[in-house]
C-alpha cells in the first residue's frame, strides 16, 4: 500500500497505457519529473525543465501532459494501475501492521519521492486529485483486510472499513509528514495495535459520522495551506 509512485485521466486529458517507443517515453519524462521534484522542489519543476531532463523533445511533452498538473497527475497515477493486494496474514493486526509497513517504508524512503509528491499535491489541483483517487482506490482494496476481521470474530460487525483503516495509517503521516519526528520502525506497529483495540471497543461503526456537522463539536475551520490554490 506504499503511497505514490499507468496511466490514468490527467490534467491532459485520458492518458492511454502506451506501449514501445510510447512507453519509453512516457517512463522516461515521469522518471524526470520524480528526480527534477526531489532535487529542486516544485516551484522549479516545469515542462521544459522535464524536457530537458528526461531528453524528450518539447513539443512532445507539451501535447502529451499539457503541464506541471498534468505531468504530476500522471506518476500519481501509476500507482493506481497495479495488481497490488492488501496482505492476509491470518489476523487484523498482522495485516495492519503489514499495510503499515509500506507506508512507513515510502514515507522515509531516499530519495523522498513520496514526500516530495505529497508537498506537490498541495500546490496542484490536478495532483491533488490524483492522490486522492490513489488513496481511495487503496483503502477500497484494503476494505477486505475488515471483512475478514469481521468473519473471524476478531472485530465487531458493522465495522466501517474506511474509518478503521484511515485510523491505522493516519498516525504514521501525521508523525513523520506534519511532526517531521525522527524515524522509529515501532511507529507502523503501534498505529496497528491502536487501531486494533480501537476496533474491537467498537469505535468505528459504520454510518457513525454521517449526519455529524463540525459545527456542533466546535471544529474549528481548516484553511488550507499556503500555496495550496
Amino acid at each position: 500500500m506504499s503511497p505514490p509512485r499507468p496511466p490514468t485521466d490527467s490534467a491532459a486529458g485520458p492518458v492511454r497505457r502506451p506501449g514501445g517507443r510510447s512507453a519509453e517515453i512516457r517512463r522516461r519524462v515521469l522518471d524526470a519529473v520524480r528526480a527534477h521534484l526531489v532535487e529542486y522542489g516544485y516551484d522549479a519543476l516545469g515542462v521544459d525543465a522535464v524536457a530537458d531532463r528526461s531528453g524528450v523533445h518539447r513539443t512532445t511533452v507539451y501535447r502529451r501532459w499539457r503541464d506541471v498538473g498534468g505531468l504530476l497527475a500522471d506518476v500519481l497515477a501509476e500507482a493506481a494501475d497495479d495488481d497490488w493486494r492488501a496482505p492476509d496474514t491470518g489476523s487484523l493486526e498482522g495485516d495492519l501492521c503489514a499495510v503499515n509497513s509500506e507506508v512507513y517504508a515510502a514515507l522515509t524512503a531516499e530519495p523522498p519521492v513520496t514526500m516530495a509528491l505529497i508537498a506537490a499535491s498541495f500546490r496542484s489541483a490536478p495532483a491533488a486529485d490524483a492522490l486522492r483517487s490513489f488513496w481511495v482506490d487503496r483503502y477500497d482494496r484494503c476494505a477486505v483486510i475488515v471483512h475478514r476481521a469481521v468473519r473471524r470474530g476478531e472485530i465487531p460487525p458493522g465495522c466501517d472499513p474506511r474509518r478503521l483503516l484511515v485510523a491505522a495509517t493516519a498516525p504514521l503521516y501525521h508523525e513523520l509528514v506534519l511532526l517531521r519526528t525522527s524515524p522509529d520502525r515501532e511507529f507502523p506497529v503501534q498505529a496497528a495495535r491502536a487501531a486494533v483495540a480501537a476496533a474491537r471497543a467498537g469505535a468505528f461503526p459504520a454510518g457513525a459520522l454521517t449526519d455529524c456537522d463540525p459545527a456542533d463539536v466546535g471544529a474549528p475551520a481548516v484553511r488550507p495551506p499556503a500555496g495550496a490554490r
